[in-house]
């Protein structure tokens, strides 16, 4: 039996479908499973064991979907449910399986503030769509496989011994505390920091190192994903937004003290160890706030100009809390 799991973007995303295809393929060992996402996120999934074949959305679709047809697939488990995901389903005429987006519910919660979504990860909800294979959640949680750890001489002397991990980024701005608060947060923390996101955090980055630059290292930018994976695996905790590096976080079963702005753990989207783990998690929310969430997914800059969500974050609760443990 062939089975091709989809989900095209974005990084936290993928990570979360990673119980998907590990059930699939531990649970029914006869299944080969295969996954369809973007080219941009090829090193999230080539090398997953669990993934016998890797197919990319580029630029030609015919070819594509050619190759996928050239396949002759069993089954589709489309964990994205988007327009790209249903022109593949309707070229290649196979059974499929969709996860359920909840928009409705969402947008009932981000326009009145109306919370019917179910109190269920989007990991459980991702799994129901296995279900009818005899595949269940192994309990086990995410997984992320580091192919090009960082050599330890690329870190300070003075972060060798442990750091705090801050994963500064964010895809939109409401995601992100403020650069101010970000200084204010490190200043606040006494142990060895390594700030971490993509080279569109570097200069961020670069001004929040410049007020300790013994203390702060700045990772953004100077590594691959996979390489901040691996910084992040060697963090004695991580502090981070809504973002990807919060998941990679928690398959590498990391500590992690997650900051919310726009959005909310209702939407299901919180640190997911699986049910065996210990590893210890707390989330930072502004409550009671009318405006939250404003977004499912959040905007540029705050709508109503004030940005409460993030400016009123309580940076001193967030700093002690870094000394908590397993």
């Amino acid at each position: 039996m062939k089975v091709l799991v989809i989900r095209f973007s974005s990084i936290g995303d993928i990570v979360l479908t990673t119980p998907v295809v590990r059930c699939l393929k531990q649970q029914r060992g006869e299944i080969e499973v295969h996954y369809l996402t973007k080219e941009a996120f090829r090193m999230l999934v080539e090398n997953n064991p669990n993934i016998d074949r890797c197919h990319f959305l580029g630029d030609d679709f015919a070819a594509l979907v050619a190759s996928l047809r050239a396949e002759r697939f069993d089954y589709i488990i489309d964990l994205h449910r988007n327009l790209r995901t249903r022109r593949v389903k309707r070229a290649l005429k196979v059974p499929s399986h969709s996860f359920h987006k909840l928009n409705v519910r969402k947008w009932l919660l981000t326009a009145l503030k109306i919370n019917i979504l179910p109190s269920l990860h989007i990991v459980d909800r991702y799994m129901k769509t296995v279900e009818f294979l005899q595949v269940r959640n192994d309990g086990r949680g995410l997984d992320y496989f580091i192919n090009t750890p960082v050599p330890v001489d690329d870190l300070p002397l003075t972060h060798a011994a442990g750091y705090v991990g801050i994963a500064i980024g964010g895809a939109l701005g409401t995601k992100k505390l403020p650069l101010h608060k970000l200084r204010e947060l490190c200043s606040l923390i006494p142990q060895p920091v390594v700030l971490l996101g993509g080279p569109e955090d570097a200069a961020t980055g670069e001004v929040i190192a410049a007020d300790d630059p013994i203390k702060i290292y700045n990772a953004c930018g100077k590594f691959s994903l996979d390489e901040s994976a691996d910084l992040v695996r060697r963090a004695n905790i991580l502090i981070t937004h809504d973002t990807g590096l919060m998941h990679i976080g928690a398959a590498l079963q990391r500590p992690i003290l997650s900051v919310w702005g726009n959005t909310v753990p209702a939407f299901g989207m919180g640190p997911y160890y699986g049910a065996a783990s210990s590893v210890g998690t707390r989330a930072f929310e502004v409550k009671p706030l009318w405006c939250r969430p404003c977004s499912k997914i959040g905007y540029a800059r705050c709508p109503l100009g004030n940005f409460k969500c993030m400016e009123k974050q309580d940076l001193e609760k967030i700093a002690e809390a870094v000394n908590f443990t397993k």
